[in-house]
């Protein structure tokens, strides 16, 4: 049965009308006896994905992401160690600790290098900074490994002291200490570095691993350093209760670790205290009102996005839903490591591991949400990324039985968000159940404005900055039931109407093997 949307989308040179749980039983003795039935479904499922990757000749393991050839990877070893000690069977520790040297042992240590106190991507690169491998940031090097991987040893030194002895801890602090002092070459809009408050997953790390670290080695400075940046980013989310880094299947993930790790590991008199825990429920807040329980998915407007259907594809926010209420409610698929960039479960460990303390601060009404949806009802708020943003960007949903339909009104420097990602940046979303599987029809942002009005079925968009070579590209999910797409009359389980001073017959359609955006 066909739902009706109308949508329209209008150009400043003319008008466009587009009308468009149960959990397996706790069987491991290893998992810990205070975890829930979905969390240790959740941490055997990726340590297992982990073990099967690690090549223990070398101490790493192998990268999982697609076309490596047996190259290893820095940062999923790292993430492996943290579950290993978690897992504590047999030589779980020995490995974890050969791991965890190897990591340290390549962490890079030339002060007057960019990338000082950062880690390898992967220990078969070249050296950073030769001829034949150029320090090119988040190519040939990537900044924010020193957040990913500060928070996976802090996570180790404060759950698992008894399984590191104390030369282990005495360098992997020393290691610490290098990647904050590192980290605070970073300056964002220097160097071509972003890190600015407002990249707020690596900025959330960023705060609690120097103060951690400055608290724990008796720096001063280090320390205060990471109050103030933390002041930072609190000053940023308080104007309306949002991550600058706005619902990201992925990234708010991440943040929701980090926000974790602020209000469990930060000392009591630290800003972070106590605002790690606010933000962590006004986080969930949100997500309670934008996740659809029925479509499985995070209605738009999307910031930063690595797929279109969160049943296909690994967001780390499944990780915390599937801890939550299950494996079944969650979006994931029984083979996770068959979903898109199932890479990323691998940082599931970690979320295994904080789960007792993060899931405690949850709100009721956020965990009922990811189990049902509650009915008909609509979004208004907003998120701010300085410096990219004139004005903060008001993202606005409607959520009905079987669909959703978000998008953001926004005046940028840049195109494709403030990540300056077009393939990432989903500024206008619908979503709709077709019947057989997740439909989507998502903008690609090619204006670096755009005002956006969502309501009941309809979706109207204008470019207040277009000219005459503007465009609207859509890029519009496959069918399993219509191979062939050759107009909107071909949209599945979903009656689309387009209107306006345009020819909407006058299509340019490509297709697309892969989850490559057509550009």
């Amino acid at each position: 049965m066909s739902r009706y949307l109308r949508a329209s989308v209008l150009a400043l040179v003319g008008s466009t009308t587009l009308a468009v749980s149960a959990s397996a039983s706790n069987s491991n003795g290893w998992c810990q006896s205070s975890w829930s039935t979905n969390t240790c479904q959740l941490f055997t499922e990726s340590i297992n994905y982990l073990d099967r990757i690690y090549d223990a000749s070398a101490g790493y393991v192998y990268d999982p992401s697609a076309a490596t050839a047996l190259r290893h990877d820095t940062r999923t070893s790292v993430w492996y160690a943290v579950g290993l000690l978690a897992r504590d069977q047999g030589d779980d520790v020995a490995q974890a600790m050969t791991i965890i040297r190897n990591v340290i042992d390549a962490q890079f240590k030339d002060t007057s290098d960019q990338w000082y106190g950062d880690y390898q991507q992967y220990p078969e690169e070249p050296t950073v900074g030769t001829p034949a491998y150029p320090p090119i940031i988040y190519d040939t090097w990537d900044p924010n490994w020193r957040e990913f991987i500060g928070t996976a040893f802090i996570i180790a030194l404060e759950e698992f002291p008894h399984l590191i002895d104390a030369d282990m801890t005495q360098l992997m602090h020393a290691s610490l200490y290098n990647d904050t002092t590192g980290d605070s070459y970073r300056v964002g809009g220097v160097d071509d570095d972003n890190l600015y408050p407002s990249y707020t997953n690596p900025s959330l790390m960023r705060a609690i691993i120097t103060g951690w670290t400055g608290r724990k080695l008796g720096d001063q400075n280090m320390t205060n350093s990471g109050e103030t940046y933390a002041k930072e980013i609190i000053q940023l989310f308080d104007r309306a209760d949002t991550l600058s880094e706005f619902n990201s299947a992925t990234y708010t993930g991440v943040s929701l670790i980090a926000l974790t790790m602020w209000a469990k590991y930060a000392a009591e008199d630290s800003v972070m205290k106590g605002k790690g825990k606010e933000m962590l429920q006004d986080t969930w807040d949100t997500i309670g009102e934008l996740y659809h329980a029925g479509l499985k998915n995070l209605a738009g407007p999307w910031d930063r996005a690595y797929g279109f259907d969160m049943q296909k594809y690994f967001g780390i926010m499944s990780g915390h839903i599937w801890s939550l209420v299950g494996k079944e409610t969650s979006p994931v698929i029984d083979k996770v490591y068959m979903m898109s960039h199932n890479s990323d479960f691998s940082i599931s460990p970690l979320i295994a591991i904080l789960s007792n303390f993060h899931n405690s601060l949850v709100p009721s009404s956020a965990v009922q949400a990811l189990k049902a949806f509650p009915g008909e009802h609509t979004v208004n708020t907003s998120a701010y990324s300085i410096p990219y943003d004139s004005f903060p960007r008001q993202v606005a949903a409607w959520l009905s039985e079987g669909i959703s339909i978000g998008a953001e009104t926004f005046n940028e420097s840049v195109v494709g968000g403030p990540a300056i990602n077009p393939s990432q940046f989903n500024p206008a979303v619908i979503q709709w159940d077709t019947g057989a599987g997740i439909g989507w029809i998502t903008l690609y942002a090619t204006e670096p404005a755009l005002n956006a009005e969502v309501g009941p079925g309809y979706l109207n968009l204008t470019y207040p900055r277009g000219t005459s070579a503007s465009q609207f590209q859509f890029l519009v999910s496959p069918f399993e039931t219509q191979r062939n797409v050759a107009s909107w009359k071909d949209i599945v389980g979903l009656d689309v109407t387009v209107s306006g001073n345009m020819d909407p017959n006058s299509l340019n359609i490509s297709y697309s093997l892969s989850d490559q955006v057509i550009k």
